[in-house]
């Protein structure tokens, strides 16, 4: 993440404003870069009503179609456990 190229600072940024858009449509619940000491990576959770519509949107994603080295791995979660909001979670203190 620390030695991007601009080249590669251009493709992330089209691509975090790719996943913008499904942020702001309430789709995609959360995502960012990973530190990962081994190497980068990013994490990204959405609601969708099934895989496949995961997928159509991963296909799409723009560091998937400039064909760049990226790829997503998809995994469905079954069910989750998620906190209350903070704002909501302080009032009720």
């Amino acid at each position: 993440m620390q030695d991007l190229t601009p080249a590669e600072m251009k493709l992330m940024q089209e691509h975090s404003a790719y996943w913008r858009t499904f942020t702001d449509k309430g789709i995609a619940i959360v995502y960012g870069p990973v530190a990962d000491p081994k190497g980068a990576w990013g994490a990204l959770i959405l609601e969708t009503d099934n895989e496949a519509s995961a997928r159509a949107m991963t296909e799409n994603d723009p560091t998937i179609k400039a064909n760049a080295g990226f790829r997503f791995d998809v995994y469905m979660m079954p069910s989750a456990i998620v906190r209350k909001q903070a704002a909501a979670a302080s009032t009720q203190a």
